[in-house]
This record gives C-alpha cells, structure tokens and sequence, in this order.
C-alpha cells in the first residue's frame, strides 16, 4: 500500500445498508454500495484502506443526545414504544418512522465516525470519509429528517471532549445542518458553518443568515442561505467567499465536512440547480483548507442526495478522492460496474465522470439570483 493510501480511511461495511426506514423511502443507503463498489471498479479503493465501523456507546450518543430519547430509540428497535411516545420522539410519521433494530443501526453510524476520528488524532491517519453518516438534522431529544443519532454533532464534541481539539463543521449539504447548529447554538466550543438553499421553500426551514448563535455561542453558528435554482458558478463564489475567511479566523484544529449533494439539478427533494462540476469541486476546496490551516486534518461525511443512481457515486467517490489528492475524473466509468448495476437501475446510468447536463435547464434569473445570494454573502464575510 503506498503511503498515500495509508494516510485515508474509508468508512465502510455491508451493515450500514441496515439504516433504511422502508423500501420506498427517499434516503436509501444503497447509494453507499454504488460509490463503494465504482471506486473499487476504477481502481481507486484498495481493501485495505476501509475501516469497519463499531457500535457507538450509549455514553458516546449522549454526548449529544438526552438519555431519555435514547432509551426511546431502543423501544423502537423492538417495537415496544408507545404512540404517543413515537409522537414525543419524532418517529411518528413517515420521514422518520421506527424500523427494526433501529438503535443498533443508527449507533453503528456513530460509531464508524468515532473510530475513524481516534485513527485521524492519533496519527493513524490523515484523513479519511464516512460516506454512509452526515446525519445532521437529528435533535439532542428528537428523531428529524431521516436522521436518528446525530452522528455530525456527537464526533465534533467527542473531539473537543476527549482531546480538547478546536473543530470546525463545515456542510454543504442543500438543506441547513439544523441539528448540528442547535446542540451547539450556546456553545463557544464547536463553530457551524452552514451553507444551503434557503428555508423559505425547503425543509427544515431555518438556516437564516441571522442566525448566528446566542450567549456564549454568539459568531459560532455561521449560515450562507442561497436562493432556489443557484447555479455552480454562483454556489461556488457564495462558498469560497465565506468559508475561507471563517477557517481563517476560527483557526481550527480539525475539520468536519458533511457533503450531501442534493445541490444537484436532478435531485429530486431540493430546488437546486448545480451540476457535477460544483460537487466535484467543493470536497477539493475544503481539502485545501485542512491542509493550510488544520495540518491536513479533515473528516468527510456523506449526508444528502437523493438521485441514487445518476448523482451520488460519482460524487462521492470525488469526496474520497479529493482526501488523497487524486485528480478530477474524466472520461468512462468502468464498464463493469455500468454493466452491474444497469440490471437494477430504473433509468439509464451514466457512463462517463464527466456530466452531460442533457435535461439541463438554464434558469433565466441566473443574475438575479446570483446578486441577492452576493449579497448575503458578502455581508457574512464581512464579520471575519
């Protein structure tokens, strides 16, 4: 294995397919398999570099989360929670409904981000990515948006906790990292920075660049919301123009990055309008952060996307890719995997890297939208 290799890690086991709420439920962890299985198609996964996750303690969840709701996660796992209870918790409905052994499933999420956080402080490696967690949206004492523990939130304080570290929270996902900025809105400890379409028209609807933090946590919550049909190039200049100056000032020892890539155009839950080009370029920018300011220690986290099949493996794969320093990918995707999961696929897959953009629509108030997120923008950058 070449010392590149060695310095990144890859999350990954066939057991984290089991956090799946129902069959025909939008978030579907098969989207994990897809990139795990294209990356080692093209050569650029050896087997040696996958870390198998643990099981996350119950100590370690309540890092985060109230012991009561995670009592009330284990009555779901067997079936044994009351409806009114399922109300309480926020599994009452169909978004984040109660599914077997849910606890187990959801705690191996945590756990696989913790042992690959031990493995980056402890110099085992440099970095590394947990595509199969990014669980943003869960509350301290609420199941929310798909998600159950919240995997974002309880790696960032175990990491302040345990070793003391500064950390950072970077997400790019389309919607607000709602759950990671308010277990931390109070808290001076960890700095959120959230850049996502605007709540106005999607779930979870807060993200406000007003929100800043309260008390103590005053300036460490950070929100870039940018207008529905934002396009690469102006998510990008929004993006470099915030973040950038944030590190910079912050100073962090790690960074954790959560990289939905619901922004894409054919994603169906956002009212996004970027392409590859800006999925495959965000991971990059963020690495070239850590390597500046973290001395290259940086977490990647799945999160978001929704378009299983045409978006998220080639996306992520550029999330691992970019960790190693490898370059953008062009050209075909190996024949083998096209030719594997054709079979299982509803729609033609793509056969290239590179997007086609063929449904493309050109949004003709690309300028409009563009100056009001430049805007917001520069009035962020404008207190760092």
């Amino acid at each position: 294995m070449s010392q590149k290799n060695k310095q990144t890690g890859y999350v990954y086991s066939n057991q984290l397919m089991q956090y799946r709420f129902s069959n025909d439920h939008p978030f579907n962890q098969m989207r994990l398999k897809l990139t795990t299985e294209l990356l080692i198609d093209a050569g650029l996964l050896t087997p040696d570099q996958i870390i198998t996750p643990r099981i996350a303690t119950d100590d370690e969840l309540t890092l985060i989360h109230s012991y009561d709701y995670v009592n009330a996660i284990k009555h779901a796992s067997h079936g044994i929670l009351s409806p009114s209870e399922a109300k309480k918790y926020g599994l009452a409905d169909e978004d984040t409904s109660q599914f077997k052994h849910m606890h187990q499933h959801s705690a191996r999420i945590v756990g696989g981000a913790l042992k690959l956080a031990d493995m980056i402080v402890n110099d085992e490696l440099q970095n590394g990515c947990h595509l199969g967690g990014g669980l943003h949206h869960a509350l301290p004492g609420r199941a929310n948006g798909f998600c159950i523990y919240n995997d974002v939130a309880i790696t960032a304080k175990y990491l302040s906790k345990k070793y003391g570290l500064r950390v950072m929270v970077i997400d790019t996902d389309a919607h607000h990292g709602d759950g990671v900025q308010w277990s931390f809105y109070t808290d001076n400890d960890i700095l959120n920075y959230s850049i996502h379409e605007t709540g106005k028209f999607l779930f979870p609807g807060s993200g406000h660049y007003t929100e800043r933090g309260k008390e103590q946590g005053f300036s460490y919550s950070v929100n870039v919301p940018l207008e529905p049909y934002t396009e690469d190039a102006s998510f990008v200049e929004c993006f470099k123009k915030t973040v950038t100056p944030v590190v910079k000032s912050y100073q962090p020892d790690i960074l954790l990055s959560v990289h939905g890539v619901d922004i894409h155009y054919l994603d169906p839950l956002t009212h996004m309008n970027c392409t590859l080009d800006a999925l495959y370029e965000v991971p990059y920018y963020i690495k070239s952060l850590a390597d500046t300011y973290t001395n290259g220690k940086v977490m990647m986290f799945g999160g978001g996307g929704y378009n299983i099949w045409r978006v998220v493996p080639r996306a992520w794969s550029h999330v691992f890719l970019s960790l190693m320093d490898q370059p953008i990918q062009h050209g075909d995707l190996p024949r083998e995997w096209v030719e594997k999961w054709q079979h299982y696929s509803p729609l033609d897959l793509p056969t290239t890297w590179d997007d086609k953009r063929l449904d493309y629509m050109e949004i003709p108030r690309t300028a409009e939208i563009s100056a009001k997120n430049l805007k917001h923008a520069n009035q962020v950058a404008s207190w760092f």
